[in-house]
């Protein structure tokens, strides 16, 4: 399966995650440290319009749901689902996809390098929002390859690795590695990043 239809399958697992959210859950708080569910809402919905921009030449400019944005809740507005589904890139031409871009702490790289990252970004976010989703195997496990590989650890972007129990699974392994204690209860709190991806 190649890289845009993991995407794609990552964008329609957070689609189920956010239309499942209760209209009075929205301002809650999230798994994403200093986040409402609609800071993590706006934050994705930031990294498409920002795709979108990459792939076309275009300079989007926004920073409100850049990593470590304070509150990107203002992007996802009185619709997160809507907005979110208006926002979200499915397809992207051979010359999008290699058009280059230069990101912190990235360098260098074209498009379709930034696809595995958004990839990631959809999985962990999926999480931050429902703590009780089951990833599929083969997300989980991109997003951890992606990650390991190219992860940023500074405020605003990736928090500390975390060591998760003997025998946790691979999705908790994957979050832990992300910063995210998957193995608490909710109410326990989570050391996670504010950004978790988009641009890493």
């Amino acid at each position: 399966m190649d890289a845009m239809e993991l995407y794609r399958r990552a964008q329609d697992g957070f689609d189920a995650v956010l239309a499942a959210v209760p209209d009075d859950r929205w301002d809650a708080p999230s798994a994403c440290a200093e986040w409402s569910v609609r800071d993590v809402a706006g934050h994705v919905i930031w990294g498409q319009r920002q795709l979108r921009a990459w792939a076309s030449g275009a300079d989007y400019g926004e920073t409100a749901g850049a990593p470590g944005a304070p509150h990107p809740a203002v992007l996802a507005a009185a619709d997160p689902v809507g907005t979110w589904r208006a926002a979200a890139v499915r397809t992207l031409t051979g010359d999008e996809l290699g058009r280059k871009v230069s990101l912190p702490g990235l360098g260098e790289v074209p498009v379709a390098g930034i696809v595995p990252l958004l990839t990631t970004d959809l999985v962990a976010h999926s999480w931050d929002i429902d703590r009780d989703v089951r990833l599929p195997p083969d997300l989980v496990a991109l997003a951890f390859g992606w990650a390991r590989a190219n992860v940023v650890r500074r405020p605003g972007f990736f928090g500390p690795e975390l060591v998760p129990p003997a025998g946790a699974d691979e999705q908790t392994r994957m979050l832990a590695f992300l910063g995210r204690r998957a193995w608490e209860p909710a109410a326990a709190g989570v050391s996670g990043s504010r950004g978790g991806g988009s641009r890493e």
